[in-house]
């Protein structure tokens, strides 16, 4: 199997050595990644500049933009043959609830989708992100399963591991996507110059996370595996809105 790997926490990251140097162990491996953290991209694309990249010396190709830029150009240009699977990790932190629509490791994943390529994310959440490895053996027995049972063509897999040894891990759970209540409103201070800057607030507090939930699974030291489909469409508004949508006279 051919895998090309990305992440949002750029090619330098911890996260994505680690799971390089385990997938590599059973499976075909390019890394093509951005050249910076590019943590909240979500699926930005790079429009209106050149894109480039360079190979480092530990052969994996720096890309000067976003996720999604890197997948896409790694399936156009980099990789010799199509790849067979695109993978999105490991994560800094999670991806869970309602952040997976502003997660870049999420939507380099979806760009492999939108190539036509099965893809999954991976993500390592806990205090101090120690055991990268508990992850990345994971996700290398994932997707082996992978192989065997191929995902459905409009969907992609993402995947939160707890931040602990591997046999503390009680098992994997397939769940639905939590929510949260909003955030909060962003923080104003000054910059010693006494001008206003902005950051944003912390996350909102789980308002959904009860069982069968991500966050409930990862919660209890459980995998969290949740199939994500790339269709935005409300399609139980279809028929509400067909109704009063006929009244608007143009």
């Amino acid at each position: 199997m051919k895998i090309l790997l990305s992440n949002d926490d750029g090619v330098h990251a911890l996260g994505i050595k680690v799971l390089q140097q385990e997938l590599i162990k059973h499976f075909e491996v390019t890394v093509v990644a951005p050249d910076r953290n590019c943590s909240g991209a979500s699926n930005s694309l790079t429009l209106l500049n050149p894109l480039r990249a360079q190979a480092l010396d530990n052969g994996f190709y720096s890309v000067n933009g976003t996720p999604t830029d890197s997948v896409h150009l790694g399936v156009s240009q980099l990789v010799a043959s199509t790849p067979d699977l695109v993978v999105a990790g490991i994560n800094k932190g999670p991806n869970l609830g309602d952040d997976t629509l502003y997660s870049g490791t999420v939507a380099a994943a979806t760009e492999g989708r939108h190539m036509g390529i099965p893809a999954i994310a991976v993500s390592l959440l806990g205090k101090h992100e120690q055991y990268y490895q508990t992850a990345a053996t994971i996700t290398a027995k994932i997707i082996k399963r992978i192989q065997l049972h191929p995902l459905g063509h409009d969907q992609i897999l993402n995947i939160n591991v707890p931040d602990v040894p591997m046999h503390d891990i009680r098992g994997i759970k397939v769940t639905r996507l939590g929510h949260r209540h909003k955030a909060e409103m962003m923080k104003k201070m000054q910059d010693p110059w006494q001008r206003d800057i902005y950051w944003y607030g912390s996350l909102g507090q789980e308002l959904d996370g009860g069982e069968g939930t991500d966050f409930h699974a990862v919660a209890n030291n459980y995998v969290s595996v949740t199939p994500l489909t790339v269709d935005m469409t409300a399609h139980n508004s279809i028929t509400n809105i067909r109704e009063w949508i006929s009244e608007v006279t143009l």
